[in-house]
């Protein structure tokens, strides 16, 4: 499977925040979310473990109790039932990855 990422469709999911699934197979799922300056990932957990990737901008992550600013070649990962979020800080873009995918995304 090979993925052009300009013929994905980008969801607006309200409050400066966009998301574009890439990729995904069952057991793994690729998603790219775009943040504008001061949006907010809200703190959440779920089953699926993840990774997270900075391609652009500046955030402070939150994962588990600890915060930790992150930044462009930063990554995180979050365990399954973990409690994580992120506020941006700039403009910037995350490259989320789930294993399994996250079906309440599809």
């Amino acid at each position: 499977m090979f993925v052009k990422t300009e013929n994905r469709d980008v969801e607006d999911i309200g409050q400066g925040v966009k998301r574009k699934i890439l990729a995904y197979s069952g057991s793994l799922m690729s998603v790219e979310v775009h943040f504008k300056k001061g949006a907010i990932g809200v703190a959440h957990s779920h089953v699926h473990e993840q990774i997270t990737y900075v391609l652009e901008g500046q955030f402070e992550v939150q994962v588990g109790q600890k915060k930790e600013l992150l930044g462009k070649g930063d990554m995180f990962y979050a365990g399954p039932n973990i409690e994580h979020g992120v506020v941006a800080l700039e403009d910037g873009v995350l490259l989320d990855t789930f294993a399994p995918q996250r079906d309440d995304f599809l």
